[in-house]
C-alpha cells in the first residue's frame, strides 16, 4: 500500500475534543476522514466500505478496541492503535494481533502525522496474525539484521524486531553488557521506514555529566566555556531517523527532565538558545541495569520510565542461548580468518565442548574476543581445545600470584575507607596501603575502581566524579578487564 487512494481513514475515538483535533490535522494534511465514536459504529463503517487505514482508540464506551482489531483484514487494512500510558500492555497485545503501530497519549501533531505516513508508505505487506504461534525460521551461520543464532529465544527476538521495526514506538532494550543491545537498535532502524535517515547512537554513561546536555540537545557558540562554535546535538543530527540512547539509566536526573519534555513536545532547545526547534526522531534506548529497580531507588524518573518503556525487549545472556554459541563462534571464525588471511575452517570436538560449557560472563563480546585471539595467534585449520583462552590462564606468562585480599566489588567496598573521609585509623596512610603491599598497581587500581562503583550504587559517572576521572576512562578499563577474563 503506497497510497490511501480515495478511501478515507477510519478514526475510532469517543472523546469528541480529541476526535475534532485529529480530524482537523488529518484533513489539513490531505487525508479524508470518517469518524466513529463507538465500537458498534466502527464495525458498521468498516463493514460498509473500504478503509486502508484505521486509527483506533482501545477504550470505547461499548467495548474493547481489541475486539475490532480481531476482525480486521490486516492484508488490506493497517491499524494504528491509540492508547494511554496505563494501557500500554493492551497496546502490546494489539501489536500481537496485527496492529501496525501505536501512539501513547498525549502525542503531538508530528507524531500523529509521522505514524500515518509510515503506515501509508510502508513497503512490506502486513500479514494477518496466525493462531499457530510464531514461525521459527531456520538460521545457520549467517547474520540476520546483525544477529547470529537460531535458538527459540532469539527467534522470538527476531519476531519482535520485525513487528516494532515498522512502528514509531519507543523500544526499551535491556540485557547484560555484551549481549548486543546496540546491534538490536540498529536492526530495528534498518527495517524501519526511517532506514535511509541517520541512526545516531549516544552512550549516556561515557559522556561527562556536564557535557551530556550539549551532546543530546546541542549548544550555541559562547553559551559556556569551550563552546567555540554552534553544535547541533544528537537529537537534531538524528532528525528524520533514530536516536539510540545507550546506558540511559546513567543519565543525570536534571537531564532526564529535559529528555521527558523533548519526548512530549518533539522539540529541542540547544544550550544558550531562546527558541526550541521541532525535530522528528524515533527514540530507542538501552541499559544493562534493571530500570524498574532504578525507578524504585529514585535514580530514574518514573514518568520518563513509562514514556520510554513502551515496548520492552530483553536480550538473554549468551549462556542461555544454547547452540547459538557455536553458530556465533563459527561466524566469527569465518570473519576473522578472512581478515587475517588464515585457513581456519572449524572446531575440534574438544573445542566445541569447551565453548558450549563456558559461562561467558562477557557474553557475545567476550566470545568475539576469544575467537579473534585464536585466529591471530594460531594457524589452523581447526581450533583445538588448547587454543581457547578461556577457563584458565592460557598464556602462563608469569608465575602464580596471590589473589588480592578483596575478591568482589562488595568486599572491595567494605575494605576501603569511607569515601567521605570518615574512616578511623591511627595512621590512615598505613591503614590504606598495608593490605595492598605485594600486589601490582593494576590490581590495586582495579580493586579501587570496582569498589567505588559499588559505593556509588553501580553508577559509573558518579564513581568517575569521586575518582576525578572521565567516565569513558572507567568504561575503557572495564573493557580491558573483560578481555582479560576471556
Amino acid at each position: 500500500m503506497t497510497s490511501l487512494s480515495t478511501d478515507p481513514i477510519l478514526l475510532v475515538e469517543d472523546t469528541s475534543s480529541l476526535a475534532i483535533v485529529y480530524t482537523s490535522l488529518l484533513k489539513k494534511a490531505g487525508y479524508d476522514v470518517e469518524r466513529a465514536d463507538t465500537l458498534a459504529q466502527a464495525n458498521a463503517f468498516y463493514s460498509a466500505s473500504s478503509h486502508p487505514l484505521v486509527l483506533l482508540d482501545l477504550q470505547l464506551p461499548d467495548g474493547d478496541g481489541l475486539q475490532f482489531l480481531e476482525q480486521v483484514d490486516h492484508a488490506a487494512t493497517r491499524v494504528i492503535v491509540i492508547t494511554a500510558n496505563g494501557s500500554i500492555n493492551k497496546a502490546v497485545e494489539a501489536m500481537r494481533l496485527g496492529a501496525f503501530d501505536f501512539l501513547v497519549k498525549p502525542f503531538d501533531e508530528t507524531k500523529l502525522l509521522q505514524a500515518v505516513r509510515n503506515a501509508v508508505e510502508a513497503e512490506r505487506p502486513v500479514e494477518a496474525p496466525t493462531t499457530q504461534g510464531p514461525q521459527k525460521r531456520a538460521r545457520s551461520g549467517g547474520s540476520v539484521s546483525g544477529f547470529v543464532g537460531s535458538s527459540e529465544s532469539m527467534n522470538a527476538i527476531y519476531e519482535t524486531i520485525e513487528k516494532v521495526g515498522q512502528s514509531t514506538a519507543t523500544v526499551f532494550i535491556t540485557g547484560e553488557s555484551g549481549t548486543g543491545k546496540e546491534v538490536c537498535a540498529r536492526a530495528i532502524h534498518d527495517i524501519s521506514p526511517r532506514r535511509k535517515k541517520p541512526f545516531i547512537a549516544l552512550n549516556c554513561g561515557a559522556i561527562p555529566e556536564n557535557l551530556l546536555e550539549s551532546e543530546v540537545f546541542g549548544h550555541l557558540k559562547g553559551s559556556f566555556t569551550g563552546a567555540i562554535a554552534d553544535k547541533a546535538g544528537a537529537a537534531v543530527a538524528a532528525n528524520g531517523g533514530t536516536l539510540f540512547l545507550d546506558e540511559v539509566c546513567e543519565m543525570d536526573l536534571a537531564l532526564q527532565t529535559k529528555l521527558l519534555r523533548f519526548l512530549q513536545t518533539s522539540s529541542v532547545q540547544p544550550v544558550g538558545a531562546n527558541q526550541p526547534r521541532k525535530v522528528d526522531v524515533r527514540i530507542l534506548c538501552a541499559t544493562n541495569r534493571d530500570p524498574e529497580a532504578e525507578v524504585r531507588a529514585g535514580r530514574f524518573r518514573e514518568d520518563l520510565f513509562y514514556r520510554l518503556h513502551v515496548v520492552p525487549l530483553y536480550l538473554p545472556p549468551l549462556h542461555q542461548r544454547g547452540s547459538d554459541v557455536l553458530e556465533i563462534a563459527n561466524a566469527f571464525l569465518t570473519e576473522f580468518a578472512a581478515l587475517e588471511g588464515k585457513s581456519f575452517r572449524g572446531f575440534t570436538d574438544g573445542a566445541i565442548a569447551r565453548l558450549m560449557t563456558h559461562a561467558w560472563p562477557g557474553n557475545v563480546r567476550q566470545l568475539q574476543n576469544v575467537i579473534r585471539n585464536v585466529v591471530v595467534l594460531h594457524e589452523g585449520p581447526l581450533v583445538t581445545d588448547d587454543m581457547l583462552p578461556i577457563g584458565r590462564d592460557a598464556l602462563n606468562a608469569s608465575p602464580p600470584r596471590p589473589s588480592m585480599p578483596v575478591q568482589s566489588p562488595t568486599q572491595s567496598a567494605a575494605a576501603l575507607p569511607a569515601l567521605d573521609g570518615g574512616a578511623e585509623c591511627d595512621d590512615p596512610l598505613e591503614g590504606l596501603i598495608a593490605p595492598l603491599v605485594g600486589f601490582s598497581l593494576e590490581e590495586v587500581e582495579r580493586t579501587l575502581i570496582e569498589a567505588t562503583i559499588t559505593r556509588c550504587d553501580g553508577s559509573i559517572p558518579k564513581a568517575a566524579k569521586v575518582l576525578n576521572v572521565s567516565p569513558s576512562t572507567i568504561y575503557r578499563k572495564r573493557e580491558t578487564w573483560l578481555r582479560e577474563i576471556a
